[in-house]
């Protein structure tokens, strides 16, 4: 193998979350009488964790006691909302099934709330992925590579085995300060063409795809 661990973004990488996330932020803008957002500008917005989301999707001139409250609302809806639309993109579950009995480790790395990365893991992709990192006080979040090093850390894994898997800009830059190679994903958050404008080398157009990177 030209790798033996692979480490994969969650949102628009291996699941297709948009709605959940396009929902809970409307529910935190109509609580607190912002106006909402479409769908394909909450699939602009992420990528960078929920703070950010919540920045990017509320007014410029709101007041931090109204950001977090903005934040609060979606944190309570989507607890309960996660995994209402939520679901793996098409031939997923079959990609990850083969990497594991070739005998990869298997990772996630999120920017998204820890809860809800290890939640999710569990509905979908348990005995697949081996270990899940989410968002929490004591990590830097992605492009940072301490995610990336926290989840090579449980898993045991050497630097020079690794291989990042992600479908936005942040993905790109992520894997970069992590000092490994980046497969990009076409069927996400981004386009192709945006993913090529960012500089990705390898991009993968379908899940099987991934097979002939690795």
């Amino acid at each position: 193998m030209k790798y033996n661990t692979i480490i994969f973004d969650l949102d628009g990488t291996l699941l297709n979350t948009l709605e959940d996330l396009a929902a809970s932020v409307n529910y935190a803008m109509r609580e607190c009488g912002f106006a909402e957002r479409t769908t394909d500008e909450v699939r602009r917005f992420v990528g960078n964790g929920v703070h950010v989301l919540i920045r990017r999707a509320a007014p410029k001139d709101i007041t931090e006691e109204q950001y977090w409250d903005a934040y609060n609302h979606f944190e309570k809806h989507y607890a309960v909302h996660h995994r209402d639309k939520t679901a793996p993109y098409d031939g997923i579950t079959e990609l990850l099934t083969e990497l594991k009995k070739r005998g990869y480790s298997l990772s996630i790395v999120s920017n998204k709330i820890d809860f809800a990365v290890k939640a999710l893991r569990e509905e979908f992709f348990s005995g697949l992925i081996d270990v899940a990192v989410g968002d929490c006080e004591d990590t830097a979040n992605k492009p940072a590579p301490d995610m990336v090093h926290k989840a090579m850390r449980q898993l045991g894994a050497e630097p020079e085995g690794c291989i990042y898997v992600g479908d936005t800009d942040v993905d790109i830059e992520t894997a970069q300060n992590a000092e490994m190679p980046c497969i990009s994903v076409s069927w996400g958050f981004r386009s192709r063409e945006e993913l090529v404008g960012y500089g990705a080398e390898m991009i993968a157009d379908k899940p099987s795809d991934i097979l002939n990177f690795v």
